[in-house]
């Protein structure tokens, strides 16, 4: 059972942009927070430890302007050192049950479950918030990740009672398979910070959504 008494949110779920220029960064997910997106993951693979502090601290606080969770990808003292409203946890970062024990259980774990239902159920098991699935489509951010079928998320749906999260490469045309498919969350980077107009870019996802619930 689930000892969060939280319930991660659907919708889009923005992942950030890696980049050196902080202000930019917090002027990007500002304007995907006004579009109305429904959670933010930092995500920074670099090894600038002050970076990464700087950038996850100042997430925190932007996003709590908006009343929107800020999860820290991969590092679970990153996560704990800066505040923050959770983590996602890859396969190599740590488990879901070491996550709860050091953030407690007003924050949200999250667990890359890759092409695995296997995965997602010891997840699920062992107490996470949401499980993510990926990559579905071609991604310029992992190129050569493992892809990920619609049938892994129409076998989960009847199985897994989490939020699940599908990303990799989705964009405006391919997205509504995937919510078709049973994925509550879409995890979102280039087709979310690569426009011209961050907000706009968040408003059309989010209509994805809103004509799923007319459905």
């Amino acid at each position: 059972m689930n000892p969060s008494t939280l319930e991660f949110p659907g919708g889009i779920y923005a992942i950030t942009p890696e980049t050196e220029d902080t202000g930019h960064l917090l002027t990007q997910v500002e304007a995907a927070l006004r579009g109305g997106v429904a959670a933010v993951q930092y995500r920074d693979k670099s090894g600038d430890i002050a970076r990464r502090h700087e950038q996850a601290s100042e997430l925190v606080a932007l996003c709590r302007r908006f009343k929107v969770p800020l999860i820290v990808n991969d590092d679970l003292r990153l996560a704990d050192l800066c505040d923050a409203d959770g983590v996602h946890l890859g396969r190599d970062d740590g488990t879901v049950r070491e996550a709860r024990i050091i953030l407690g259980k007003h924050k949200f774990v999250g667990a890359s479950c890759y092409q695995s239902l296997d995965l997602a159920l010891a997840a699920q098991a062992a107490g996470a918030d949401y499980v993510a699935f990926g990559s579905f489509f071609p991604s310029a951010t992992k190129p050569d990740a493992a892809r990920a079928s619609l049938d892994l998320l129409r076998q989960a749906a009847p199985q897994i009672h989490l939020p699940i999260v599908a990303i990799g490469g989705i964009t405006l045309a391919n997205a509504p398979a995937l919510l078709d498919a049973g994925a509550d969350c879409l995890a979102v980077l280039s087709a979310l910070f690569n426009g011209a107009d961050v907000t706009a870019q968040a408003h059309g996802l989010n209509q994805l959504f809103a004509t799923e619930s007319e459905q």
